[in-house]
């Protein structure tokens, strides 16, 4: 069967509940101040099946001015409007407003049911319908059928429902593909259930037990159970009208406008880029940085306008805009928007979202105009090639390419599969997957380069510099997860070599600046005269009169020619001295098999300060081991 809404629109008074009434046996005027009053004040819900093919879910909104934003919760889903007019009265201002609404909306068929037709007679119909022919030129419904009905004797109600037949069949339905999202337009309890919320299902299906939240507030839930029209289903597909019970949360917490989604899947955003369309009604320019109520969906949030290519926008004309948002909203590349001014309220322009996560944009930029023109109308490599160019060196990972191109996952990888053979994108991370510009990823190699270079100038007796150290010169904008590849392609062209944890550059080794030759073969002497209990890092540097740091650095570089050993960070060793105690240290093994700390203080002559790291250096180079407080020999040796 073929799910769609059918809304309603149309000025007050013009009988769309009645006529909604007359075709399913419905009243959706819920409330006791609706039938008190005789006006719709609340959306209303009805449903219609024609034949065994068709399910109509009807939206019936308010008709009065001061209730179009509610229309315009109702209108969002509409796969087909019937635009009611009376026959008495003919095209009123709200009638010019709903259909205003809907274009802007994106609804792009339906019909027009003249209604109250008993009430005048055939000449009077006859104008009434010209006139409304006339007015509807130019618009979506410029072809529609204008069907002549009357809800009280019934009269056209069949020529009505044929109709509306013919247009179901040349509409599409929602797809089922992608994640689900329900806008929520009405919240009430039931009795031993708990919180039941309605909607029209934009996308995906929805089904008894899944797992979701309610953004923009992040509440979570499970579906306890789904309906569709009164009826009991597993699950709610794209296009249908549904109550969906949640679990465990008051009524109190969500509220229309609220969105019910698949858990840690979308993120709701206070920035938009979106293509504007001022209406050529609106009385006056539209400026930049001016405050309007954007709706979408089934919510209202003020907006401040960014025109990024000119200062004003006239009445007709349409523009690239970034819209900022008083409050975050769950918005979506291809969803509709309008826009109502604040005074006086009325609506004065509307368009379509085309990146939902941008980042701030400057005014009058070329590159910003070119990406928001691919975004809107271009290919999908383009697209794509332009958002992740745009991100610079943070890179953007597949799921944040899928919401901000708009695409589906698998548009998406089929250009990216383009994009990384020509070499225009690289992937940097693999899970989750993270793509950067190839432009982006050279500028990576070159600070990781001169990061190397500088580090080996400024510590010539460094031969490199550690993995851990040089990762830091990973920009905090850009991400550590990039580093390795960054690194390994590098390494790939010759331009760095690793070794271990040391990062080096190919064909260099470590020096002596001139004049300081003098100072290694000093520190050499203070090691070997120390003998097997030498100075200490402080000690050497109040004899040769050098800071710490460089007498490290000299240090070093006597272990990495092997003219010492470092035994610990702050303790160093002649080479002759040291094997002087490891021998003695065997030849007690071999004899003894275990020694204890005290018996290798009694061997050594050693205090306290040398002999532990001495056991511990003799243990990390596999001579001995360590059981419990002894140190026995290796088998190996």
């Amino acid at each position: 069967m073929k799910h769609l809404i059918l809304g309603t629109a149309g000025h007050i008074d013009h009988g769309k509940t009645s006529l909604v009434r007359a075709l399913t046996g419905t009243n959706t005027d819920r409330l006791k101040e609706e039938k008190e009053r005789g006006i719709t004040i609340e959306l209303g819900f009805a449903h219609l099946e024609l034949g065994d093919d068709i399910q109509f879910g009807i939206v019936d909104v308010p008709g009065h001015e001061r209730f179009v934003r509610t229309m315009v919760a109702g209108v969002g889903g509409m796969d087909l409007v019937m635009l009611v007019i009376a026959a008495d009265e003919g095209v009123m201002p709200q009638t010019r407003e709903h259909l205003e609404i809907c274009q802007l909306l994106g609804v792009r068929k339906g019909l027009v049911a003249l209604t109250k037709c008993d009430m005048v007679d055939e000449e009077w119909r006859q104008l009434v319908i010209e006139d409304v022919q006339n007015y509807l030129v130019g618009s979506f419904l410029e072809e529609a059928p204008i069907v002549q009905v009357s809800a009280k004797t019934g009269a056209g109600l069949e020529d009505l429902q044929s109709q509306l037949a013919q247009l179901a069949s040349e509409v599409h339905e929602k797809s089922d593909d992608g994640c689900f999202r329900l806008p929520v337009d009405r919240v009430f309890t039931v009795a031993g259930f708990g919180t039941v919320v309605t909607g029209t299902l934009l996308s995906g299906k929805i089904a008894t037990g899944d797992e979701v939240e309610i953004l923009p507030g992040g509440l979570t839930s499970r579906v306890r159970s789904v309906q569709s029209h009164g009826t009991k289903a597993e699950y709610g597909s794209a296009g249908q009208r549904l109550a969906v019970n949640l679990q465990g949360i008051d009524h109190a917490d969500i509220s229309r406008g609220d969105v019910v989604v698949p858990r840690d899947v979308y993120n709701v955003t206070r920035t938009v880029d979106v293509r504007i369309d001022y209406l050529a009604s609106a009385t006056r320019e539209l400026k930049h940085r001016a405050t309007v109520r954007l709706h979408s969906a089934t919510y209202e949030v003020p907006a401040q306008v960014i025109l990024l290519d000119r200062d004003t926008l006239a009445p007709g004309d349409s523009a690239f805009v970034q819209l900022r948002l008083k409050s975050p909203v769950l918005l979506l590349p291809g969803d509709y928007f309008i826009v109502r001014s604040y005074s006086p309220q009325i609506t004065i322009g509307g368009g379509v979202v085309i990146d939902p996560a941008p980042p701030r944009r400057r005014r009058r930029s070329a590159q910003a105009l070119e990406l928001l023109d691919a975004l809107n109308e271009g290919q999908d490599a383009d697209k794509l090639s332009l958002l992740i160019q745009e991100s610079l060196l943070s890179g953007l990972s597949l799921d944040e390419l899928v919401v901000r191109s708009g695409l589906s996952a698998k548009s998406v990888d089929s250009a990216l599969a383009g994009l990384l053979s020509q070499g225009g994108v690289v992937q940097v991370v693999r899970k989750p997957r993270i793509f950067l510009a190839k432009q982006a990823f050279e500028t990576l190699k070159g600070l990781l380069l001169e990061g190397l270079e500088e580090y080996i100038r400024e510590n010539p007796l460094k031969e490199g510099i550690g993995k851990e150290e040089l990762k830091a010169h990973i920009p905090k904008r850009s991400d550590s997860r990039f580093y390795a590849v960054v690194l390994a392609a590098l390494e790939k062209e010759g331009k760095v070599l690793v070794e271990k944890d040391l990062v080096k550059i190919p064909g260099h080794r470590a020096s002596v600046v001139v004049g300081q030759a003098g100072l290694l073969a000093q520190l050499e002497h203070a090691l070997q005269e120390g003998g097997t209990e030498p100075p200490s890092i402080k000690e050497m540097c109040a004899a040769v009169s050098c800071a710490e740091r460089e007498v490290l650095g000299h240090l070093d570089l006597l272990v990495r020619e092997e003219r010492a050993v470092k035994i610990k960070a702050d303790l160093f060793y002649a080479p002759e001295p040291l094997m002087t105690l490891r021998e003695q240290l065997l030849a007690f093994l071999r004899e003894k098999q275990e020694i204890t700390p005290p018996e290798f203080r009694q061997l050594t002559g050693l205090s306290r300060k040398y002999m532990i790291p001495l056991l511990e250096y003799f243990d990390q180079e596999k001579i001995t081991i360590r059981v419990g407080d002894k140190r026995m020999l290796r088998k190996r040796n």
